[in-house]
């Protein structure tokens, strides 16, 4: 599955539960426009979605208590209403509960060896330089975080699709400083040709045979895990194609869109074709849907078109390939947005919408979802759940249900207890 994550919180007026009949100060600048399923209609600025409605479902009423950034990145990467003991908005703890990704590669079996859950093109960081909690394994042992592919360079005042869709959110001038994608690079380092790689894996080989004869299993298997993650990454092609975006070929850069949207889903769509169970997109770092201001021209102009584009790249893409209907594509953020408009005029020339858990809208194509579905409904102003609400727990189990972990699943701790994972049930979207 692949998990897109827009962190600032996109609203869900804007998106996907626009509201034209309520008054313009919550209804906001935007028209709707009909998509191709009759009845439904979403934002004017999302042509290439609304064309293709038959392929996705949209959950108007997802639902959770919290309006603070941290916290609600914390509830919706690890699919926990509650905050876990010691919670700190200020850094990831130990104690923090695991996110899904974590969850995901420690209860799927790898394919060809590959890491079962990768997240890309980079960590979610504020623009302090703060790293946000509820992207890490938490109480599972960092041995069990997931793998970040960095690729996207951090800088504060940067946001959105770089190079051609960067921008600052406070509208000041600005020049952008991102213009590539820094792919890793996984060849083997100089004057280790295959012959000589192979040779050393036969070395260990023979070493680790002598090893087992030893009792060390306890503090020798994390390390073995890694070693074999780090081996398949250097030998296995598909990966190396996969993360090697010169070689794409150009109708398929220009499918996806050359900014970091479109290479991030691209990635994601080639490391799910080379078997990596789940992959985490974050578009756009630093809090990039955070539209308290500005919010129109921002996201006319610089969000919705990339996202719109590369989504769509990415349903056709993976269509094309045969790979859409055993794939699950969800996308969501930390929240949704207020329902009324309202202009923080110390830092914005332009009106926006603070943040609002109450009701956010999530997206859901491929992986058996039924094209053209609207679970759940807002009120006639897009401020609470009316009907079928659902929660981060229900978001949690429609993921680990179409990742194929069984209501039972649980992972175990350190002194082989048993958490269970599914806290909610899957969402009535298949």
């Amino acid at each position: 599955m692949i998990y897109i994550f827009l962190s600032g919180g996109l609203s869900q007026h804007e998106s996907f539960d626009p509201k034209p009949d309520a008054p313009g100060a919550i209804r906001g600048e935007f028209a709707s426009i009909p998509t191709r399923t009759p009845g439904v209609r979403i934002c004017e600025h999302l042509p290439h979605l609304a064309a293709r409605s038959d392929r996705w479902a949209v959950v108007r009423s997802l639902t959770h208590k919290s309006n603070d950034h941290s916290l609600g990145h914390h509830i919706m990467l690890t699919g926990r209403s509650d905050a876990p003991p010691g919670f700190s908005p200020a850094a990831p703890r130990p104690s923090d509960h695991p996110c899904l990704a974590a969850i995901a590669g420690a209860l799927t079996a790898p394919r060809n060896n590959l890491p079962p859950a990768v997240v890309l093109p980079d960590k979610i960081v504020h623009n302090s330089g703060r790293v946000v909690p509820g992207q890490f394994a938490g109480v599972m042992g960092r041995q069990r975080d997931p793998w970040f592919i960095e690729a996207s360079p951090f800088e504060p005042r940067a946001y959105g699709a770089y190079p051609g869709y960067e921008f600052d959110h406070q509208g000041r001038t600005y020049t952008p400083t991102r213009k590539v994608f820094l792919a890793p690079d996984l060849s083997l380092p100089a004057g280790v040709d295959p012959t000589r790689f192979n040779g050393r894996m036969a070395v260990l080989s023979g070493i680790d045979a002598k090893r087992k004869a030893l009792d060390t299993a306890a503090c020798t298997g994390a390390f073995d895990r890694a070693r074999r993650d780090a081996v398949s990454l250097l030998t296995d092609a598909r990966v190396r194609r996969a993360f090697d975006l010169s070689q794409v070929a150009p109708k398929d850069l220009d499918r996806y869109g050359r900014n970091a949207f479109g290479w991030s889903l691209l990635m994601a769509a080639r490391l799910t074709e080379a078997g990596v169970n789940l992959v985490q997109v974050n578009l756009g770092n630093n809090e990039t849907w955070d539209t308290h201001g500005n919010m129109f021209p921002n996201l006319k102009d610089k969000l919705l078109p990339p996202t719109d584009r590369a989504v769509t790249a990415l349903l056709d893409d993976l269509g094309d390939r045969g790979l859409l209907d055993s794939t699950l594509i969800v996308m969501a953020g930390e929240f949704g947005r207020t329902p009324r408009l309202s202009t923080l005029s110390q830092f914005y020339k332009g009106p926006g919408r603070d943040h609002w858990g109450a009701a956010q809208s999530v997206f859901l194509a491929g992986g058996g979802v039924r094209g053209g579905r609207v679970v759940g409904s807002t009120d006639k102003n897009g401020a609470y759940p009316s009907t079928d609400p659902q929660s981060p727990e229900n978001f949690a189990a429609t993921i680990y249900s179409a990742l194929g972990i069984p209501p039972t699943g649980a992972w175990q701790d350190a002194e082989g207890r048993p958490h269970h994972v599914y806290l909610g049930e899957p969402m009535p979207v298949m």
